[in-house]
């Protein structure tokens, strides 16, 4: 087919879903480059986590990028996720922060630990050699990867303009965003509350707190469901108060008032949107395809959406590294054929995982604003939903996801011709 020198992969989005996907990939000697405005790479948000099948697929993408993480994580002080009930106060004292235990998981050893986004993609881009991140031009390419994020351009190009799937829509939510200086936070809350991950859950909003910047910082991320439409256009973030936050929480116990009141005057309120409405009905078209957010944006209440990413780019380098490898190159197909069998190999890989991702995301978020009819604020009905979705994402076998992954292409490249793919 052809040699790896050959080949050139243009990955759109300097985020961390195209960063790791270029570290993948040039961990297998593939040319790539990443196209990005402003020849920098940048990621929105403030603290992510990971859960195992992300940390599974990153050693398999490249184990530097695993260990880039876990440079940067926090170590949660118990192994223990806790749901609580963040609205009733069961006590008269006012100050009392105890909070009725909803439901609680194991996360396994270090599971899910968080870090600050911004840390995680600096310790990545210290892995990118020189010159391999460079701003839009009109050079061309063999193959296209869209990173671009939640409003992408590729997904555009894929779909067409006048789709309803190539744009994400709002979900009628939107969140506080704030880091808190651990300091003050355990003066307020103590130990327990702030030294691993806690959802507190409650009507119509809810709020998500766990450490990040090795320790040192609270990560808080409070919810509210908005009956309006998002009024700001193009842009997902708007100005706000914590006034604003603080009387959206007026009504919840002690414990996550006083998360409120610890953030700062000044704060930024982010629109979720996500792609629930008008799912993608497909990833690529000939030598183009979308990853991460691009594909499958998701409502953050998982806080797998990154993890997804991970596993897109897994996927998307072992291919690519096969169209140049024996496989490939014994098969006989030209290197146009060798992608487009690459990339429809993806596509059925990732599809059907990736769009339950975003369906059980919009599901839980209104869950846990006790939205859902059938489940309204029952605790048991709700550990039951939380346990069975988070492990469907978190014990996913990845290594099985690879083998599949392996077979299937064979299958492709061998049938390209004759499922109508173009072969130049």
């Amino acid at each position: 087919m052809t040699d790896k020198d050959d080949v050139e992969v243009a990955v759109i989005g300097g985020g961390i879903a195209g960063v790791t996907l270029a570290l993948g990939l040039l961990s297998r000697n593939i040319n790539v480059r990443i196209y990005e405005r402003g020849n920098s790479f940048r990621e929105i948000g403030a603290g992510i986590g990971f859960t195992p099948n992300a940390e599974w697929a990153m050693k398999v993408l490249d184990p530097r990028i695993h260990g880039a993480f876990k440079r940067v994580a926090s170590r949660n002080a118990t192994d223990w996720f806790q749901w609580v009930d963040g609205y009733n106060h069961n006590t008269p004292d006012p100050h009392d922060i105890d909070e009725v235990l909803i439901h609680k998981m194991y996360l396994g050893e270090r599971g899910f630990e968080g870090c600050h986004r911004a840390d995680f993609l600096d310790e990545l881009v210290k892995m990118m050699p020189e010159g391999k991140v460079v701003e839009f031009n009109k050079n061309t390419t063999d193959a296209v990867v869209g990173c671009d994020g939640i409003r992408s351009r590729a997904r555009q190009l894929i779909l067409g303009e006048d789709n309803p799937a190539s744009y994400p829509g709002y979900t009628h939510k939107f969140a506080f965003r704030g880091l808190l200086p651990m300091e003050k936070a355990k003066a307020v809350l103590g130990d327990a509350k702030t030294q691993t991950r806690h959802m507190h859950l409650g009507p119509d909003a809810h709020a998500l707190t766990f450490p990040v910047a090795g320790g040192t910082l609270l990560n808080v991320v409070a919810f509210v469901t908005d009956p309006e439409d998002w009024h700001h256009g193009d842009r997902f973030t708007a100005p706000a108060t914590k006034g604003q936050v603080v009387d959206a929480f007026a009504d919840f116990n002690p414990a996550v008032r006083a998360i409120m009141d610890l953030l700062p005057d000044n704060l930024d309120k982010w629109a979720v949107f996500d792609t629930y409405d008008h799912p993608l009905p497909t990833y690529v078209k000939g030598r183009i395809c979308v990853a991460g957010d691009a594909a499958h944006a998701a409502a953050p209440y998982h806080g797998a959406g990154a993890g997804y990413c991970i596993e897109d780019a897994a996927v998307l380098a072992a291919l690519l590294d096969r169209v140049v490898g024996p496989v490939g190159s014994e098969s006989g197909k030209s290197k146009a054929q060798g992608i487009r069998a690459a990339f429809e190999t993806y596509n059925t890989i990732r599809l059907d995982r990736a769009r339950w991702l975003v369906e059980s995301s919009r599901f839980v978020g209104e869950m846990y604003e006790w939205q859902d009819p059938e489940i309204g604020r029952d605790a048991e009905k709700c550990g039951k939903e939380i346990e069975w979705r988070s492990h469907r994402i978190w014990d996913y076998n990845i290594d099985e996801m690879m083998g599949e992954t392996a077979n299937l292409f064979h299958q492709n490249l061998v049938a390209c011709c004759f499922l109508g793919m173009e072969c130049n």
